[in-house]
């Protein structure tokens, strides 16, 4: 006997073969549902701005330090640059350790006048070392560098060291420590501004002489 469904047909056949057939097995949820798909996880959006922040932390960080070199740099230059010593400063300096050579009247009268000469070009740019005395209290009477008494002692001072160094005078210690104070008299009082008052001097005070006694040339 034909039956219309197929797995009765399929169970007589069997039975007429004597192999027993299983029926065939419902369908599975998986085959049921094959078309739903597993959810994904959220796809993460890229921040454009989060870059933008990096790169300007990174600048920063960089014109920080560039900052901090540059800060310990220029301290670093300012500690290397030696401080300028004024003019006056250095002739006080060169006239007092002339006095070591004191023994050596030549010597200390040589290394006396160069420092006031330096100090006169370099305080009032006057052409004082390579020119000789002569000439140099000559244009210095044209200038007003000088007061009238400045110029008086100074042409004295370099007079009587000319004497010692060209026509070998020796005179006594007592005279060379004379030049060594006209000197420094000297230096101070120019050192500021002919026609401003004095201040107080910042060396013990030395009595001003209206001139001093030329040094004795011993005749022969």
């Amino acid at each position: 006997m034909r039956h219309a469904n197929g797995v009765a047909c399929t169970a007589d056949m069997a039975s007429n073969s004597g192999i027993l057939i299983p029926p065939p097995a419902p369908p599975t949820m998986a085959e049921g549902t094959n078309d739903i798909r597993a959810i994904k996880p959220p796809v993460e959006i890229p921040n454009p701005w989060l870059w933008v922040l990096w790169i300007a932390g990174v600048l920063l960080f960089l014109f920080l330090v560039a900052l901090v070199v540059g800060i310990w740099l220029a301290a670093r230059q300012r500690r290397n640059i030696p401080v300028p010593v004024p003019p006056h400063v250095r002739a006080r300096q060169r006239i007092d350790a002339a006095l070591q050579l004191i023994g050596d009247p030549r010597a200390f009268c040589i290394e006396v006048s160069d420092a006031v000469r330096i100090y006169l070009e370099e305080r009032f740019t006057l052409r004082a070392p390579e020119r000789t005395t002569e000439e140099f209290l000559r244009d210095l009477q044209e200038t007003a560098a000088l007061t009238l008494q400045q110029k008086a002692s100074l042409g004295m001072f370099l007079e009587q060291c000319d004497l010692v160094k060209f026509a070998r005078v020796e005179p006594p210690e007592s005279a060379l420590r004379e030049l060594h104070e006209s000197a420094l008299r000297l230096v101070h009082e120019s050192q500021y501004d002919a026609t401003a008052p004095l201040p107080p001097a910042d060396m013990p005070p030395i009595p001003p002489t209206a001139a001093q006694p030329p040094v004795e040339v011993p005749r022969s």
